[in-house]
């Protein structure tokens, strides 16, 4: 099939290369003129393990092209697959501008006489409509198309992998052959798929990311309450997800959730129940929880040196999970912004997202992508992304090039009795210290 992908972000990039390797005949169009110039060379924007190769592959075949012109874009698809940004405005809900203007475009340049446009950005229930009602407004050509809500279900880290081995496919339509022919797109892929109506795979998005980030930070409340009776959070985790109405997944205690979509997606539900006049106490709560679970770490880290102000601090881990360079509604960064107010000595150390956090700091924050750097004299150190470079890191080194082995963990990557035999005072999440010692500041 001739597809055309609005947006090389994260979602339209990885649908794009997937859809070119099945077989189909895929352009991707982006209004940012250097990002399809650098994707025609066959160089991601984005940090993605194994998306280059498939890129240049499929480049290489001749299945896979970039554009910025719109003419080349839209003119004779026979399927436009939406997969803009849908930034969060400041009252929390979805701004839907880039998709109302991907919506003028295929009334302006499409010349096709049938179209069928997948929407697979996050979109709050009801923008299908919407984007019917903007094309309608506009369409001279005689164009006849058909919906079709599609949303995506990829993490950050593991895109690849999730998109040839997903758990399921949602097509919403309220056309029969429209949704045959999304079906028909994807069946190479061999996954599950669940046909609704629009407004139902709408919402299944939401929902689904809602979910989620209830099960984070019940399990950061759980944590929070092991500390303080003397339980084990992995223990207790352990327990929970062998009941298989629970599941494990998603029951690791840390420091919250973060990334493009979680923070994003459930401050837009709770705007979107409020629309419909409906306050959704339990989201808010997750919402409230997963903002302040950072900074316990941090009040654990005040009671133990009183005072962050002319200490060496090493932030290990600045992405919002291991595998990404996202930096978006990352833990680190409330983490860094409380140091750098306290007046801290900052040292961040991340394989892959270090340069682009360098950007939102001029001065008093340090990057590197040398994790021995980053310890080497410091006071203490927050581990907030759990990179199998810190996790595999010997913990008999933090003794050896730190002026104090004192260790805020908030991904839990060390074995409490391996750290008690290392020397390190070490402070995790949800398990009891381990060699606590009082630094007077």
């Amino acid at each position: 099939m001739k597809i055309t992908v609005a947006g090389t972000g994260y979602v339209g990039l990885v649908t794009g290369v997937m859809l070119a390797e099945i077989g189909h005949h895929v352009t991707c169009f982006d209004i940012n003129e250097e990002k399809v110039e650098g994707l025609k060379a066959g160089k991601s924007p984005i940090y993605e393990p194994g998306i280059d190769a498939l890129i240049v592959s499929n480049l290489d075949r001749m299945r896979l092209n970039f554009t910025s012109n719109r003419d080349c874009a839209y003119a004779y698809p026979e399927i436009v697959i939406i997969a803009v940004g849908t930034p969060e405005e400041e009252d929390g809900s979805a701004d839907l501008s880039y998709v109302k203007m991907v919506a003028k475009d295929i009334t302006k340049y499409g010349k096709q006489k049938e179209l069928i446009i997948v929407t697979k950005s996050t979109v709050p229930v009801g923008t299908n409509q919407k984007i019917k009602k903007w094309i309608e407004e506009d369409l001279q050509n005689g164009t006849k198309f058909d919906l079709v809500s599609n949303p995506e279900f990829l993490r950050e880290g593991s895109a690849i992998k999730d998109t040839f081995h997903g758990d399921r496919i949602i097509i919403g339509s309220e056309s029969k052959l429209a949704a045959s022919v999304i079906e028909e797109l994807y069946s190479p892929l061999n996954i599950p798929i669940l046909h609704t109506d629009i407004e139902s795979a709408e919402m299944i998005k939401y929902a689904s990311n809602a979910f989620l980030a209830t099960k984070i930070s019940f399990i950061n409340e759980i944590a929070n309450i092991c500390e303080k009776v003397g339980a084990n959070i992995e223990d207790v985790s352990t327990g929970i997800g062998l009941d298989n109405r629970i599941g494990p997944k998603f029951l690791q205690a840390g420091v919250g959730y973060g990334g493009s979509c979680f923070p994003k997606d459930t401050k837009a539900l709770v705007q979107l129940a409020g629309n419909v006049k409906h306050k959704f106490d339990l989201l808010e709560s997750v919402i409230e929880v997963n903002n302040n679970q950072p900074l316990l770490l941090l009040q654990k880290a005040r009671e133990v040196v009183d005072s962050f102000k002319g200490k060496k601090v090493a932030v290990l881990g600045v992405a919002f999970k291991p595998n990404t360079d996202d930096i978006r509604e990352a833990a680190s960064l409330t983490i860094i912004n409380e140091l750098n107010k306290e007046q801290a000595i900052i040292v961040a150390y991340d394989p892959v997202a270090h340069l682009k956090a360098k950007d939102l700091y001029k001065q008093g924050v340090f990057f590197t992508n040398d994790i021995r750097e980053a310890l080497t004299d410091a006071t203490l150190a927050f581990i907030i992304t759990e990179w199998d470079e810190v996790k595999e890191f010997p913990i008999e080194k933090y003794v050896e090039i730190m002026e104090t082995p004192i260790i805020f963990d908030g991904r839990n990557c060390y074995d409490l009795h391996k750290a008690k035999n290392s020397g390190i005072s070490y402070y995790s999440v949800g398990r009891q210290a381990v060699n606590p010692l009082i630094i007077n500041s």
